[in-house]
């Protein structure tokens, strides 16, 4: 289908603001008479708080007001429980969502136990220090495996064997076809701990205006209406008097979205009862605290396949990290569990996890939000496999894809949306094609590995496929208008962290309507200027938000036949939208300029017609029956340093199937951003805790993150099958390039040490961690 606007390379609308410094983030908030609050943090990740002693700190100059727990009265109260566990049948699931202030207990290093709020955040910052809090020290619950043991401590006394969950899924029946099976390959996976580190940590502006009575709240959240209606009700506020804005902010990647932060709470309840503007902004150090992480899990999985490699089943029980609460139900394991059946025809699937409480910080979606775990598990099963067999890794995904007839494909257990897992669409095989084409994997096996081998190099080659469920409800909408000056609204109610929006839903309102993408302006993120949604997550923005900016711009389309046919006295069939102006079709001296005709729709004198509304302005919501799935396939080629084994990206390969592609060079540069997070998470990143639940590397000085030297240029191709759940055929595309980086790392290297009986069974790797394995198989001179 030929188009002006939808599927083209078109530069970002937000750019510039974005590149002379003049958008506005929540940092850029400094209001008159603004008040600046710091923390008092636990340094304990385990105890009970005998005493808080802040009498010293109320008597510093500058200080306004210290407080505790107690301080808090009634507002003191734990947090909303995000998500409520799936309709899993027999599932086991113990609430337990974080406080604002500590009150009794603490159950992680760095839990805010006392607010200061003073004249600047120095001075907060000094008054921390004055601060005596007496804590009897406990141990703490750090080895996930070891929390489900009688011997473990309790991260919370009321919870037996700190079990946040336990779920079991089935499909077909594992245990009747394990020993009917050729090869049965069992192994123990471990995919520990990293965080997000977003460019700009979380931060947090409160204005309760006195006089209108109007509390504003400047947030760096990627879910501004629920925090709205959430703070309304803690505050006793109607939602009308709650306006929460999202601006421009500097990496979300999902723990943006945990709404209800300590700190997002306590910020508005302080402005109201200072009747004072508010800030906190996070520090570096905070935010390796105060800021949720990614996961960890160790699984226990094996693989049955049959002779010619078709996989006859899995069967996988693993251990989910939640932290110190589960705020976010259970969503990231529950991601794990569906996500590693991938794009493979599984008959016969055995998945039982169990979430565990730890003294560690808390655990929520991040960018993949538990996929990555499912796709190593599986990816690195098929690996093993075919080196039993004797297959490439390429024969082996080959054989196991689900067939494109086969779609809708029911995978028969139940996603993260409440929804069976159904694969609306996908075609598998020609992704897989491309890719072994781009990447010249026979020539490469064949040639040019065996000559580099020769020569002492270390190279190896990779490839790997995955699913990624995008494109989540419940719903979102948009609301799009036409004013006389020519110029198009969009609004909408999701937030924006660097996807592209204001130019993607833009390409979509000016598809339809037929005007310049430069001509349509976009809101996102303001409360105040739309009210209902639930927010940026899941790779869900162009699916749902745009579908409803897809509605909503055909509904004022609809309108604009409706007015113009009334008045060049012509029939809504005869007549058509082009270049900014409605037409009889075929008479250009007909046409009347959208702006004109807005003019038209909104008169100053005369009555409405019955049935009819002023303005060429419509509202439409878009709630898809359940969630889409995107997917696709890398392939890279590394080379090892055989001295001190940093492994060097020769090229990456990415082809993926995100549906009908709105804009390639965006969708380029989600891709590139996700797979530079996903070769941080698979090589750099990983968090180190004590056995007394001590964060060892709480700075960029000690958690390594790659560079823009680390980072490849990414060669890629997409594949289009339309989604036939939303009218715009598209599919989530913000999660995957991060997801299967790991997988690929893991058999890029295995492959490039395929002498050594090499096997990766564990994700983040290092240099060092690389070593350590290698050593364990050969010795320094075999290497």
């Amino acid at each position: 289908m030929a188009t002006r606007y939808f599927g083209q390379r078109i530069r970002r609308n937000e750019d510039p603001r974005l590149l002379t410094g003049q958008a506005l983030f929540t940092d850029d908030v400094n209001l008159p008479n603004t008040l600046h609050v710091a923390f008092y943090r636990s340094d304990y990740a385990h105890g009970k708080i005998l005493s808080i002693d802040t009498e010293e700190a109320k008597k510093r100059p500058g200080v306004i007001g210290v407080y505790t727990a107690e301080d808090l009265g009634d507002y003191w109260q734990r947090g909303p429980l995000l998500v409520p566990p799936p309709p899993i049948k027999d599932i086991v699931f113990n609430e337990r969502t974080q406080v604002p202030l500590a009150k009794d207990k603490i159950c992680h290093a760095g839990e805010a136990v006392v607010m200061v709020v003073a004249e600047s955040r120095y001075i907060a910052e000094d008054a921390v220090e004055d601060i005596e809090v007496d804590i009897d020290f406990l141990d703490a619950v750090v080895d996930i495996e070891k929390a489900m043991t009688d011997e473990s401590p309790l991260v919370h006394d009321d919870i037996e064997k700190n079990i946040a969950a336990h779920v079991v899924q089935e499909k077909g029946s594992y245990s009747s076809i394990r020993d009917k099976a050729h090869t049965v390959i069992s192994r123990k996976f471990i995919y520990d701990r990293g965080t997000a580190a977003a460019m700009e940590n979380r931060g947090v502006v409160a204005n309760w205006d006195e006089r209108n009575q109007q509390l504003t709240v400047w947030d760096t959240t990627q879910a501004p209406i629920p925090i709205r209606n959430g703070l309304a009700a803690m505050l006793g506020l109607s939602q009308s008097q709650v306006r929460v804005i999202a601006p421009f902010i500097g990496g979300g990647f999902g723990p943006k979205i945990m709404m209800f932060y300590p700190e997002e709470v306590l910020i508005p309840w302080v402005s109201k009862q200072l009747k004072r503007p508010v800030k906190w902004i996070e520090d570096r150090e905070e935010n390796f605290f105060s800021t949720t992480h990614e996961r960890g899990q160790v699984h226990e999985a094996e693989i049955a396949v049959a002779e010619d490699g078709k996989i006859l089943g899995i069967h996988d029980v693993f251990v989910h990290d939640a932290g110190a609460y589960a705020p976010y139900g259970l969503t990231v394991p529950i991601n794990s569990q569906c996500t590693l059946l991938g794009c493979y025809d599984v008959p016969n699937y055995y998945s039982e996890f169990t979430a565990v409480f730890t003294n560690k910080p808390i655990v929520t979606p991040y960018r993949g939000a538990g996929r990555q775990h499912g796709v190593f598990v599986m990816e690195r099963l098929l690996d093993l496999a075919a080196q039993k067999l004797g297959m490439t890794p390429v024969e082996i995904r080959r054989k196991n894809f689900i067939p494109q007839d086969a779609f809708p494909y029911d995978n028969e257990i139940i996603y993260q949306d409440f929804s069976p897992l159904v694969y609306d669409s996908g075609n598998y095989e020609p992704a897989l094609k491309r890719a072994v084409e781009l990447i010249e994997y026979d020539k490469f096996i064949k040639e040019e590995q065996p000559r580099l081998l020769q020569e002492g190099k270390r190279v190896g080659i990779g490839i790997v496929s995955y699913v990624e469920g995008t494109g989540i409800g419940p719903y979102e909408g948009a609301k799009v208008s036409i004013d006389p000056s020519g110029k198009v609204s969009l609004v909408t109610g999701i937030g924006t962290q660097g996807q592209g929006h204001f130019t993607s839903f833009a390409q979509i309102v000016s598809e339809v309507l037929d005007v310049p993408v430069e001509d349509v302006r976009v809101v996102t993120g303001d409360t105040l200027e739309f009210g209902w949604g639930a927010g940026t997550f899941a790779s869900r923005g162009a699916v749902v938000a745009g579908s409803a900016c897809h509605e909503a711009a055909l509904a004022v389309k609809k309108k604009i036949h409706k007015l113009a046919s009334e008045i060049l006295e012509a029939s809504e069939d005869d007549l058509e939208v082009s270049g900014g102006n409605v037409q009889v079709k075929g008479v250009p001296d007909t046409a009347i300029s959208l702006g004109e005709l807005a003019a038209k729709a909104n008169p100053l004198r005369g009555a409405v017609k019955p049935g009819t509304e002023p303005g060429l302005e419509a509202t439409s919501y878009f709630g898809p029956s359940r969630g889409t799935t995107a997917s696709g396939v890398h392939a890279m080629i590394v080379s090892v340093d055989p001295e001190t084994f940093l492994v060097n990206i020769e090229r990456y390969i990415v082809v993926h199937d995100c549906g009908r592609v709105i804009n390639p060079m965006i969708l380029d540069g989600q891709i590139q951003g996700g797979v530079a997070q996903g070769i941080g998470n698979a090589f750099y990143e990983q968090l180190f805790f004590d056995e007394n639940g001590q964060l060892l590397n709480a700075s960029f000085m000690d958690y390594l993150l790659p560079t823009s030297l680390d980072v490849p240029k990414i060669e890629g191709d997409h594949i289009e099958t339309p989604s036939p759940l939303n009218p715009l055929g598209v599919k989530g595309a913000g999660e995957a390039g991060a997801i299967p980086v790991g997988a690929l790392y893991a058999q890029a290297i295995e492959n490039a040490f395929h002498d050594c009986n090499l096997e990766i069974l564990e994700i983040p790797l290092s240099p060092n961690r690389l070593y350590e394995i290698i050593s364990q198989n050969k010795t320094k001179e075999q290497i």
